[in-house]
């Protein structure tokens, strides 16, 4: 149950830093083109890690079957 809290943790965390990457992107999108794209960069990058944390809590909640 720790290790559930802990990754729910985490991922808010890194929802929040994409949150920011994305708009930080869209703002220098008009004024410097390098920075802009560097920012989406890593924003795609947490948005990667964010889909592994949610496959993760998704296999880590499912209950599990008899067979």
């Amino acid at each position: 149950m720790k290790k559930l809290l802990e990754i729910k943790s985490h991922q808010t965390q890194l929802q929040t830093r994409y949150k920011q990457l994305v708009e930080q992107a869209y703002n220098l999108r008009q004024t410097d083109h390098a920075l802009s794209d560097i920012s989406e960069y890593k924003a795609i990058k947490l948005l990667n890690k964010l889909n592994r944390l949610k496959y993760l809590n998704r296999e880590t909640s499912r209950p599990k079957t008899m067979a």
